[in-house]
């Protein structure tokens, strides 16, 4: 067990995960709003509150969050059909460039790391981290 949480620690802090105001991958973001960035440019428009529960994080972490990107010029906000209080968010055409770019760095400091892993283990690195993702859910 020790040797895990050594190991997990020794991760998040050599990967750049402990930056709360940059994205591991060197992007000048905090990486609550890369991941908020993710998931509106991988649905096209997505319910504010669909973001919140996809983030797990708290409805007014994820208002606030959007205010941000919103700032930033990256997200419009929308009226969800059919509901006056639904909150509706889609990427601006500035908010896609950011996202594509985002991806980019992403995919490359991906990359660059696998290229670290020696070829008859990367499989293997790649399963442990989907058992790890998926071990940390918190059952409902």
């Amino acid at each position: 067990m020790e040797a895990a949480q050594e190991a997990l620690m020794r991760f998040v802090r050599n990967f750049g995960l402990h930056q709360p105001d940059r994205t591991p991958c060197g992007q000048p973001l905090p990486v609550s709003e890369a991941h908020a960035m993710v998931e509106v440019a991988r649905e096209g428009r997505i319910r504010q509150v669909e973001l919140a529960r996809r983030l797990r994080l708290e409805k007014s972490t994820v208002s606030r969050l959007v205010t941000n990107l919103a700032g930033r010029g990256w997200v419009h906000r929308e009226t969800a059909d059919g509901d006056g209080r639904g909150v509706l968010l889609v990427l601006t055409d500035a908010g896609a460039t950011a996202a594509a770019r985002q991806a980019d760095a992403r995919r490359d400091r991906l990359t660059a790391l696998l290229d670290r892993i020696p070829d008859d283990q990367r499989a293997t690195v790649v399963r442990a981290l989907q058992i790890l993702a998926e071990a940390s859910v918190e059952p409902s």
